[in-house]
């Protein structure tokens, strides 16, 4: 049997093994920021894209901006003049300091859920159809009735008036309607157009003798 020389591997203690060196490096808090930001965005995207997003049309999005856009040209004046005159009402209402119950909101409550009955409906409904809630209505209310109060001396019917509505219109009680009642039906009527004559006045002139500085043109 032959005996092989089998010459030992040295190794030159001068040259280092060739590791790779991989070394774990923290990330920088702005990096870790802006990777949450991004994960963040990506999420409300996807379960709200009803706020962006409001249809698309083979596959081609229409941007809820676009709809908004289109409703201001159609109409925007309106509506903010509308807004600009709840605010100005708010506002002068808010300075009387006149109190309303909350027995007295929920009479008025009652009274429309009444009339929207006698016509087949109901008032859960009839606030979904005019883009309202419960909240807002009973705003709606309060400001009313505060306006109310603070036009009362000229929003009084008188019997005079009253004569002189039936004989003008010719008015008759229906069957099985006191004439009394009828009476105080023509009142809650003429007090109503009377209301509606010297609140629109009222709002005239605060709107004429307030500061409003328009920066959109309709």
């Amino acid at each position: 049997m032959e005996n092989n020389n089998i010459e030992e591997n040295k190794i030159d203690p001068q040259i280092k093994p060739n590791y790779v060196n991989l070394r774990f490096k923290k990330p920088q808090p702005l990096t870790i920021a802006i990777g949450v930001a991004i994960i963040l965005i990506v999420i409300s995207l996807f379960f709200a894209k009803g706020l962006f997003v409001v249809a698309t049309v083979n596959g081609s999005p229409i941007s809820r901006l676009s709809v908004i856009t289109e409703l201001e040209k159609q109409g925007g004046k309106q509506a903010l003049e509308e807004i600009i005159n709840k605010k100005i009402i708010e506002t002068e209402l808010n300075k009387q300091k006149i109190v309303i119950l909350k027995e007295e909101i929920d009479v008025g409550i009652e009274k429309i859920k009444t009339q929207i009955l006698s016509q087949g409906g109901t008032l859960e409904v009839a606030l979904e159809q005019q883009g309202l809630t419960a909240k807002e209505l009973e705003k709606e209310i309060t400001n009313q009735k505060k306006l109310e109060k603070l036009l009362a001396e000229k929003i009084t019917i008188s019997d005079i008036e009253i004569d002189a509505y039936i004989k003008e219109s010719k008015a008759t009680p229906p069957k099985d309607v006191k004439m009394e009642d009828f009476r105080n039906q023509i009142k809650e009527q003429l007090k109503k157009d009377k209301f509606q004559s010297e609140a629109q006045q009222w709002v005239t002139n605060l709107t004429t003798n307030s500061k409003i500085k328009y920066y959109v043109n309709y």
